[in-house]
């Protein structure tokens, strides 16, 4: 079979996207491993489908480049709503659903994709790691400069560490810039590698900058693939209304034979 798909990329996390409206698409795990690995398939950090949903414009189904479901991704979510508005499914607007629940998002004027991820209701601090689930598990550690981390090592020890067990988490390495602004690194489960950039990583990383160095919406979060904000209303520590930006680019259209 012949599998149209488009390739997508948002501050450097890039996605294999397939529409599932054209022609009903079912992929095997070993499939969605084979499309995502950059020597012998398209090359991805992870592969999204387009479905029809009933409840709203359309729904995200997510899998991690070792061909694994993950509740949500957020610079996936931002790819397919700029997706959906290239291929003819949604104007500027859109409502969605992912295994996490429901999103809405909107195209901006600029380009830029402003989409809302789920709202937080506290956290698990254990002192020197802080865990949030934004959508996917996180888990967010404070260092002096992120540049200096070795971070595949020390991600992994805490991404296979029993308190997170079994689902294991993604592990996000943040510096504090001041001025309301981070800068973050991040593993990700799944990917089981440091991406350019993960979505609701850079919303766990602010929210838990928020919770620790009492920063203001919005704050600036620079990835190695890019810079986003991140939006969110605050009462005690549960943060409503929490939404992320930044860039999302379509990279090329294409055909494989799986």
């Amino acid at each position: 079979m012949r599998l149209k798909f488009f390739k997508y990329q948002a501050t450097g996390n890039d996605f294999v996207m397939i529409n599932g409206f054209d022609q009903p698409v079912e992929l095997s795990q070993d499939q969605i491993r084979k499309l995502c690995d950059r020597h012998f398939g398209i090359g991805s950090d992870g592969l999204v489908i387009l479905r029809p949903e009933q409840s709203g414009d359309f729904f995200m189904d997510f899998y991690n480049p070792d061909g694994s479901q993950a509740g949500f991704c957020g610079n996936g979510g931002r790819c397919s709503v700029l997706m959906a508005r290239d291929i003819g499914l949604i104007g500027d607007q859109a409502f969605f659903h992912a295994r996490d629940g429901e999103h809405d998002a909107r195209v901006l004027e600029n380009g830029q994709v402003l989409l809302r991820l789920r709202d937080v209701h506290g956290f698990k601090d254990f002192g020197t790691e802080v865990y949030v689930n934004t959508g996917t598990h996180h888990v967010v550690v404070f260092v002096d400069n992120v540049e200096e981390v070795d971070i595949v090592p020390l991600a992994r020890r805490i991404r296979y560490a029993t308190r997170y067990r079994p689902e294991g988490t993604n592990v996000n390495f943040v510096q504090v810039m001041g001025d309301s602004s981070i800068k973050i690194r991040t593993y990700e489960k799944g990917v089981e590698a440091e991406t350019l950039s993960c979505g609701t990583g850079v919303v766990a990383s602010a929210l838990v900058s928020a919770y620790r160095e009492g920063f203001d919406s919005p704050i600036g979060v620079e990835t190695r693939g890019g810079k986003l904000k991140v939006f969110f209303d605050r009462r005690g520590t549960c943060y409503e209304n929490v939404y992320l930006q930044g860039p999302v680019n379509q990279v090329f259209v294409g055909e494989i034979e799986i």
